[in-house]
Formats: C-alpha cells, structure tokens, sequence
C-alpha cells in the first residue's frame, strides 16, 4: 500500500485502504475514551481539585481548538501518512506521560498538565475524514462519513469499558500504558501501511504547482472559511449545535444532581448513547442521503434539536430524557456528517484536509467556553436553560434555512 495512489488505482485497493482507515479510527477513540474514563481518578489521586481539573480540561481543549485547522492544513500539504502518523505519535507522547505521572518518584502533576501538549497534533478522526473524502465520490461520501460513527460508538463503548475495568483491576497507571502500545502500534500501522497521498495525481501535481503557502499561514485558512458555500455551512454547524454541546458538556455534573445517577448508571446511559451513535450515523445516515438531498438532511436535523430542546425544557427525570435522546443523537449525528459532507464538497479537492481540521474546531470550542458558560447556565437557571436555549436557537436557525436556502448560495468552489 505504501506509495502515491494514482487515478487508476483499483476499488479494492481503495477500499482497503478506508477500511484500515476505519480500524486505525476505532483504535484511537478507543484509546482516547481510556483517557477521559480514568483522568478525573488520576487527577484526584495527584492532589488536584475540580478547579485545577477544569484549567486541565480547558488547556485540552484549546489546543485541539488551535490545533485542528493548522493539522487539517499540514494533512493538505504533506499527506496522509505523515498526517496519520503525526496523529498516532502524538497520542503515544500524550499516554506516555500520563503513564509516567501515575509514578511516585517522578513529579506527577507536572507530568499529568505537560500531556495535554501533544494534544494539539491529536486529530486521527480529522486525517481519517480527509482519507475517506479523498477516496469516495461525492454521492458516497455522506454514508462513509457516517460509517465513523461506527468506530466513534466502538470508542465510546469499548473505552469507557477498558478504562474503568483495567484502572481497578491493574491499577490506574495501566490504562495508559495500554493506550501507550494501541498508538505506537497505529503510528507503525499508519507509517507502513497508509499512502504517502490519497489525493488524486492531477489534484496533488496542481496544488504543488501552485503557490504554496506554509503550514501556519492562518490568512489561507480564513479565506477558505469566508468562501461563499463554505461559511454559511459552517455558522449553522456551529450555532445549531452549540447549545446540546452545552449540556453535553455538563452532562456529568447534570446525571449526578439533576437525574440522581450512580457512576454505573451514569456508565449505562452514555453505552446507551454509544449504542445508538453507532446504529444511527453507521446505518441510518448513508440510507437517508440515498434518497434525500443534503440541505434537506441538514433541515431536518435543525428541526429535531428545537423539538429536542423543547422537550428537554420540560422534563423532569431521568425518563424522560431517556425518550429524547434518539432524537437529540440523530439530530447530532446527522448535523455533523452532512455539513462535514457539504463542507467538503465546496471548496477544491486539495484543501479537504484543512475544511476538516476547521470543521473539527467547533468541538473543541464547546469543551473549551462549555463548561465555564454551561456551568454558570446551570447554576443560575437550572437544567430547562439548557431546553430552553436549544429550542430558541434552532428555531431561529430553520427559519433562516427555510428563508434563504443554502441552494441558492454560489456554485461550488472548482
């Protein structure tokens, strides 16, 4: 598989490559997972409050914010293997140091704050998108898209599983040190196994030809957001979907006061979570965009948040919420996998990786202003602030969708 794909490169070639792909994805959101099951124990047994752990949190979080369009830009320019393979090392580098921070005899906080700096070259699922996009056609990329969220649920439920079970049965040191070998082993998988490109030939020979502008030039990386078909895309992704990042975000804090949830409990909603993630973004999101356009997917979603947040403003237990997280998971899936879809597609086949890097900013940025802002929501207003909010944006979101169409925008990008 090693070398540069060429435009006459067999479907089963291909299609190993984006099953590898999917493989190397699952890894490391499994791995990643690990890490968020058993940091808030490690933290607690280095002497750190939940202030301390809110400062750790947020520095996670900003970094990949920084990180995700410079990365997307880097996997533009140098490829997939070295895009992957960056990924992968700085993963190993992250669990590396976790694990070196479980030790006595070195100085553990100092270790635990220093991990999170590999964190701004952690975007796998980014470099996994940009192979998927550059080796699909436009009609298929919707479904392959969603077929990542098949590897996000075997993440969310394998690694919050591991997590837990290998922290109290090994000690909490051995989660990450098998998080350490799972990347340094995809890093070989990626180095050896993915090709230096996935670009087409034609696509690769242009944008060398051109000018090329470097890695950190942030002027190139906001002309490509104030496209014509790229920006409005973008803003609806990112207001329609911050208000459930919210209360994603305080989701924990939220399970234990409102809904009165032990940790197990707590553990079998977000399987529930994952479970549903997997069938939905897996199975049902490549059948819809078969027979539905993708503004028409994309409306939808916008809908099903406000009459998600509408009913989140008025329920009162866990049951409740139980009933509307079908709706509140489809509307996230498909939000996700459709503007990630048109994002792509409008602007030129040599700058997919930094669209997705941009792309998978705005998750980042909740986990970074969320819990700040969500927690002072929640402490003034209580948990229907969030319904509330939810319901009031996207209403306004679908009015402006139906009023001025993404269709009638330019044509896209060549």
């Amino acid at each position: 598989m090693a070398g540069q794909l060429s435009g006459s490169m067999g479907a089963v070639h291909r299609k190993a490559i984006i099953i590898l792909t999917y493989v190397l994805a699952a890894l490391e959101l499994t791995c990643l997972f690990m890490q968020f099951s058993f940091l808030p124990y490690l933290s607690r047994t280095l002497g750190l409050d939940s202030v301390n752990f809110g400062y750790l949190q947020t520095i996670f979080g900003t970094l990949q914010l920084l990180g995700g369009p410079v990365f997307g830009r880097f996997a533009d320019q140098y490829g997939a293997r070295a895009a992957l393979s960056l990924s992968f090392v700085a993963a190993s580098a992250l669990y590396l140091l976790l694990a070196a921070s479980c030790s006595p005899a070195l100085p553990g906080v100092f270790l635990l704050f220093a991990s999170r700096l590999p964190s701004a070259f952690m975007h796998t699922l980014t470099a996994a998108q940009m192979v998927i996009t550059d080796l699909t056609v436009p009609a298929e990329r919707p479904a392959a898209l969603g077929r990542l969220g098949l590897c996000f649920g075997v993440g969310v439920i394998l690694g919050s599983l591991l997590g837990g079970t290998l922290s109290t049965t090994y000690g909490i040191q051995c989660p990450a040190i098998v998080a350490f070998v799972v990347t340094f082993l995809g890093a070989i998988l990626s180095f050896t196994c993915i090709p230096v490109t996935t670009k087409d030939a034609s696509v690769q020979s242009a944008h060398q030809g051109g000018s090329k502008a470097g890695v950190f030039d942030l002027k190139a990386i906001t002309c490509l957001l104030l496209l014509p078909r790229v920006l409005p895309v973008f803003l609806v992704k990112v207001i329609s979907g911050f208000p459930a990042g919210l209360f994603l975000v305080m989701f924990s804090i939220i399970s234990m006061d409102f809904f009165q949830l032990e940790a197990a409990q707590a553990g079998y909603l977000m399987s529930f979570f994952g479970i549903l993630q997997m069938v939905i973004q897996g199975l049902v999101i490549g059948r819809l965009s078969t027979r539905f356009p993708e503004e028409a997917l994309l409306q939808s979603s916008v809908l099903v948040y406000a009459v998600v947040g509408l009913g989140m403003a008025l329920m009162s237990n866990v049951l409740h919420f139980c009933l509307l997280v079908p709706g509140l998971v489809f509307s996230l899936c498909t939000l996700n996998v459709v503007t990630d879809s048109m994002l792509t597609k409008a602007v030129s086949a040599a700058d997919t990786g930094t669209m997705l890097g941009l792309s998978a900013s705005v998750q980042p940025l909740v986990r970074t202003v969320g819990p700040t802002l969500g927690g002072l929501l929640y402490r003034s207003y209580g948990v229907s602030i969030f319904g509330h909010v939810q319901f009031m944006v996207n209403l306004l979101v679908l009015l402006v969708l139906w009023r001025k169409p993404l269709s009638q925008k330019k044509d896209k990008v060549r």
